[in-house]
Protein backbone atom coordinates (compact mmCIF):
# COMPACT_ATOMS: atom_id res chain seq x y z
CA UNK A 1 0.00 0.00 0.00
CA UNK A 2 1.74 3.56 -1.33
CA UNK A 3 -0.27 6.56 0.82
CA UNK A 4 0.62 10.21 -0.63
CA UNK A 5 0.47 12.62 2.79
CA UNK A 6 0.15 16.29 1.34
CA UNK A 7 2.17 18.77 4.30
CA UNK A 8 1.38 22.49 3.90
CA UNK A 9 5.01 22.72 5.36
CA UNK A 10 7.95 23.24 2.71
CA UNK A 11 9.98 20.50 2.86
CA UNK A 12 13.62 22.98 3.24
CA UNK A 13 12.52 25.22 5.45
CA UNK A 14 11.22 22.98 8.24
CA UNK A 15 13.33 20.27 6.66
CA UNK A 16 13.66 18.56 10.79
CA UNK A 17 9.88 18.66 10.92
CA UNK A 18 9.68 16.62 7.42
CA UNK A 19 11.80 14.43 8.07
CA UNK A 20 10.23 13.12 11.98
CA UNK A 21 6.56 13.62 10.33
CA UNK A 22 8.04 10.67 7.26
CA UNK A 23 9.84 8.74 9.95
CA UNK A 24 6.89 8.73 12.28
CA UNK A 25 4.17 7.41 9.35
CA UNK A 26 7.04 4.94 8.10
CA UNK A 27 7.62 3.60 11.41
CA UNK A 28 3.85 3.37 12.69
CA UNK A 29 2.27 2.15 8.86
CA UNK A 30 1.40 -1.56 8.78
CA UNK A 31 3.87 -4.08 7.37
CA UNK A 32 3.83 -3.06 3.42
CA UNK A 33 2.65 0.55 3.74
CA UNK A 34 4.87 3.18 2.68
CA UNK A 35 4.14 6.79 3.31
CA UNK A 36 5.99 9.37 0.73
CA UNK A 37 5.50 12.95 2.35
CA UNK A 38 5.30 15.79 -0.09
CA UNK A 39 5.12 19.76 1.08
CA UNK A 40 4.25 22.83 -0.83
CA UNK A 41 6.18 25.65 -1.36
CA UNK A 42 5.78 28.74 -0.48
CA UNK A 43 3.79 26.99 2.60
CA UNK A 44 1.25 28.43 4.60
CA UNK A 45 2.83 31.24 5.64
CA UNK A 46 0.44 34.02 6.06
CA UNK A 47 -1.96 32.06 8.03
CA UNK A 48 -5.34 33.15 6.74
CA UNK A 49 -7.91 31.38 4.09
CA UNK A 50 -6.49 33.14 0.85
CA UNK A 51 -3.30 31.31 2.09
CA UNK A 52 -5.42 27.75 2.87
CA UNK A 53 -7.03 28.14 -0.73
CA UNK A 54 -3.62 28.85 -2.56
CA UNK A 55 -2.19 25.64 -0.63
CA UNK A 56 -5.89 23.80 -1.58
CA UNK A 57 -5.31 24.07 -5.41
CA UNK A 58 -1.80 23.07 -5.07
CA UNK A 59 -2.81 19.72 -3.28
CA UNK A 60 -5.62 18.98 -5.23
CA UNK A 61 -3.55 19.27 -8.40
CA UNK A 62 -0.51 17.22 -6.28
CA UNK A 63 -3.56 14.13 -5.92
CA UNK A 64 -4.46 14.16 -9.17
CA UNK A 65 -0.70 13.66 -9.96
CA UNK A 66 -0.84 11.33 -7.42
CA UNK A 67 -3.55 8.94 -8.23
CA UNK A 68 -2.01 8.78 -11.67
CA UNK A 69 1.69 7.86 -10.07
CA UNK A 70 -0.30 4.67 -8.51
CA UNK A 71 -1.07 5.82 -4.94
CA UNK A 72 -3.66 3.69 -2.87
CA UNK A 73 -4.53 6.86 -1.04
CA UNK A 74 -4.35 10.64 -0.45
CA UNK A 75 -4.22 11.78 2.95
CA UNK A 76 -5.02 16.12 3.37
CA UNK A 77 -2.09 16.23 6.12
CA UNK A 78 -3.40 19.63 7.00
CA UNK A 79 -5.79 19.66 9.74
CA UNK A 80 -8.29 22.67 8.31
CA UNK A 81 -8.65 19.90 5.23
CA UNK A 82 -9.20 22.80 2.67
CA UNK A 83 -10.19 21.43 -0.42
CA UNK A 84 -10.84 18.20 0.64
CA UNK A 85 -14.52 17.84 -1.13
CA UNK A 86 -13.23 19.39 -4.43
CA UNK A 87 -10.26 16.52 -4.44
CA UNK A 88 -12.42 13.48 -2.91
CA UNK A 89 -15.02 14.28 -5.77
CA UNK A 90 -11.53 14.36 -8.42
CA UNK A 91 -10.25 11.04 -7.36
CA UNK A 92 -11.27 7.58 -7.39
CA UNK A 93 -8.80 6.48 -4.63
CA UNK A 94 -9.80 7.18 -0.90
CA UNK A 95 -9.39 11.00 0.43
CA UNK A 96 -8.93 11.06 3.83
CA UNK A 97 -8.85 14.76 5.49
CA UNK A 98 -7.02 15.05 8.78
CA UNK A 99 -9.58 17.34 10.50
CA UNK A 100 -12.48 15.15 9.44
CA UNK A 101 -11.26 12.09 10.65
CA UNK A 102 -9.82 13.03 14.07
CA UNK A 103 -13.02 14.92 14.79
CA UNK A 104 -15.37 11.94 14.10
CA UNK A 105 -12.25 9.48 15.99
CA UNK A 106 -12.82 12.06 18.91
CA UNK A 107 -16.22 11.91 18.86
CA UNK A 108 -16.30 8.31 19.49
CA UNK A 109 -14.19 8.93 23.12
CA UNK A 110 -15.90 11.68 24.20
CA UNK A 111 -18.76 13.50 23.78
CA UNK A 112 -17.47 17.37 24.59
CA UNK A 113 -14.48 17.91 22.55
CA UNK A 114 -11.86 21.12 22.77
CA UNK A 115 -9.04 21.69 20.35
CA UNK A 116 -5.84 23.27 20.43
CA UNK A 117 -4.79 24.52 17.20
CA UNK A 118 -1.76 26.67 15.94
CA UNK A 119 -3.01 30.08 15.78
CA UNK A 120 -5.56 31.71 16.98
CA UNK A 121 -6.46 32.74 13.27
CA UNK A 122 -7.58 29.01 12.45
CA UNK A 123 -10.53 28.98 15.68
CA UNK A 124 -13.35 29.80 13.21
CA UNK A 125 -12.18 28.08 10.42
CA UNK A 126 -12.33 25.01 13.11
CA UNK A 127 -15.57 25.61 14.46
CA UNK A 128 -17.06 25.36 10.72
CA UNK A 129 -15.19 22.54 10.35
CA UNK A 130 -17.54 21.21 13.19
CA UNK A 131 -20.23 22.07 11.93
CA UNK A 132 -19.58 20.99 8.06
CA UNK A 133 -18.75 16.95 9.74
CA UNK A 134 -22.30 17.37 11.99
CA UNK A 135 -19.97 18.17 15.20
CA UNK A 136 -20.67 21.62 15.79
CA UNK A 137 -22.55 20.94 19.47
CA UNK A 138 -19.98 18.87 20.23
CA UNK A 139 -17.08 21.20 20.38
CA UNK A 140 -16.61 23.01 23.52
CA UNK A 141 -13.95 25.76 23.00
CA UNK A 142 -10.71 26.36 20.71
CA UNK A 143 -7.85 27.56 21.69
CA UNK A 144 -4.33 28.73 20.01
CA UNK A 145 -1.39 28.23 20.53
CA UNK A 146 0.59 31.22 18.82
CA UNK A 147 2.89 29.31 17.05
CA UNK A 148 4.76 29.01 14.28
CA UNK A 149 6.08 25.78 12.39
CA UNK A 150 9.40 26.92 12.64
CA UNK A 151 9.08 27.32 16.33
CA UNK A 152 8.67 23.44 16.60
CA UNK A 153 12.22 22.85 14.92
CA UNK A 154 14.53 22.35 17.70
CA UNK A 155 11.78 20.28 19.19
CA UNK A 156 11.63 17.81 15.83
CA UNK A 157 15.49 18.04 15.72
CA UNK A 158 16.03 15.83 18.34
CA UNK A 159 16.30 18.65 21.89
CA UNK A 160 14.33 16.83 24.28
CA UNK A 161 14.18 20.38 26.38
CA UNK A 162 12.45 21.46 23.50
CA UNK A 163 10.41 18.91 23.24
CA UNK A 164 9.72 18.81 27.32
CA UNK A 165 8.75 22.52 26.94
CA UNK A 166 6.52 22.34 23.93
CA UNK A 167 4.90 19.76 25.86
CA UNK A 168 4.05 21.94 28.73
CA UNK A 169 3.02 24.36 26.39
CA UNK A 170 0.44 22.29 24.92
CA UNK A 171 -0.87 21.19 28.46
CA UNK A 172 -1.00 24.72 29.71
CA UNK A 173 -2.79 25.81 26.60
CA UNK A 174 -5.15 22.72 26.56
CA UNK A 175 -6.11 22.94 30.73
CA UNK A 176 -8.89 25.65 30.18
CA UNK A 177 -10.68 23.07 27.78
CA UNK A 178 -11.01 21.02 29.98
CA UNK A 179 -12.13 23.26 32.86
CA UNK A 180 -15.18 24.14 30.30
CA UNK A 181 -16.39 20.85 30.08
CA UNK A 182 -13.76 19.03 27.31
CA UNK A 183 -13.56 15.66 27.50
CA UNK A 184 -11.69 15.02 25.04
CA UNK A 185 -8.62 17.04 23.93
CA UNK A 186 -7.62 17.48 20.17
CA UNK A 187 -4.30 18.83 18.65
CA UNK A 188 -5.66 20.78 15.63
CA UNK A 189 -2.55 20.53 13.59
CA UNK A 190 -0.56 17.49 12.07
CA UNK A 191 2.44 19.62 13.96
CA UNK A 192 1.29 19.26 17.54
CA UNK A 193 -0.08 16.07 16.68
CA UNK A 194 3.37 15.14 15.92
CA UNK A 195 4.71 16.58 18.91
CA UNK A 196 2.87 14.23 21.12
CA UNK A 197 3.60 11.62 18.85
CA UNK A 198 5.85 10.08 21.51
CA UNK A 199 3.63 10.46 24.64
CA UNK A 200 2.02 7.17 25.50
CA UNK A 201 -1.74 7.89 27.07
CA UNK A 202 -1.31 11.51 27.09
CA UNK A 203 -4.05 13.10 29.30
CA UNK A 204 -4.80 16.84 30.37
CA UNK A 205 -7.18 15.55 33.52
CA UNK A 206 -9.20 12.79 32.82
CA UNK A 207 -9.25 13.92 28.63
CA UNK A 208 -7.52 11.73 26.35
CA UNK A 209 -5.39 13.49 23.62
CA UNK A 210 -6.10 12.40 20.29
CA UNK A 211 -2.77 11.41 18.36
CA UNK A 212 -3.99 13.23 14.86
CA UNK A 213 -1.31 12.05 12.81
CA UNK A 214 -1.95 8.34 13.86
CA UNK A 215 -5.58 8.99 13.12
CA UNK A 216 -4.90 9.96 9.59
CA UNK A 217 -2.97 7.39 8.63
CA UNK A 218 -4.67 4.68 10.36
CA UNK A 219 -8.21 5.96 8.31
CA UNK A 220 -6.17 6.21 5.13
CA UNK A 221 -4.92 2.47 5.58
CA UNK A 222 -8.49 1.31 6.78
CA UNK A 223 -10.44 2.96 3.62
CA UNK A 224 -8.00 1.27 1.50
CA UNK A 225 -8.26 -2.11 3.03
CA UNK A 226 -11.78 -1.83 2.77
CA UNK A 227 -11.90 -0.56 -0.82
CA UNK A 228 -10.17 -3.82 -1.80
CA UNK A 229 -12.35 -5.36 0.72
CA UNK A 230 -15.51 -4.99 -0.63
CA UNK A 231 -15.25 -1.96 -3.01
CA UNK A 232 -16.73 0.87 -0.75
CA UNK A 233 -16.12 4.17 -1.96
CA UNK A 234 -17.77 7.79 -1.27
CA UNK A 235 -21.56 8.58 -2.58
CA UNK A 236 -21.10 9.49 -6.12
CA UNK A 237 -24.60 11.63 -5.48
CA UNK A 238 -24.72 14.61 -4.90
CA UNK A 239 -21.95 14.68 -2.40
CA UNK A 240 -18.76 13.96 -4.24
CA UNK A 241 -20.18 13.22 -7.59
CA UNK A 242 -17.24 12.55 -9.71
CA UNK A 243 -15.62 15.18 -11.36
CA UNK A 244 -15.13 14.45 -15.33
CA UNK A 245 -12.16 13.99 -17.30
CA UNK A 246 -12.51 17.50 -18.56
CA UNK A 247 -13.31 18.82 -15.18
CA UNK A 248 -9.91 17.63 -14.04
CA UNK A 249 -7.60 18.22 -17.53
CA UNK A 250 -9.16 21.86 -17.27
CA UNK A 251 -8.09 22.68 -13.55
CA UNK A 252 -4.59 21.06 -14.34
CA UNK A 253 -4.03 23.20 -17.32
CA UNK A 254 -4.65 26.54 -15.08
CA UNK A 255 -1.85 25.56 -12.55
CA UNK A 256 0.13 24.61 -15.71
CA UNK A 257 -0.36 27.79 -17.50
CA UNK A 258 0.86 29.64 -14.16
CA UNK A 259 3.67 27.48 -14.18
CA UNK A 260 5.04 28.22 -16.81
Amino acid sequence: MRIFWQSFVDASVNAPYMARLSDYLNTIAAPGTTVYVEGISPPDREFGRLAELRCAVQAIDNGIAAEEGGFDAFVMGHFQDPGLYELRSALAIPVIGTGEATLLAASQLGRRLGLVTLDPVFEVWHFEQAERYGLGDRVVHVTGMGCKPEDFAEAFAGDEAAQARMIRDFVTCALPLTERGADVVIPAGVLPGLLIGREHGLKVGHAPVVNCAAVALKSAEMWVQLKRLNGTEPSRGPSFSRASDLARSDFRAMLARNKR
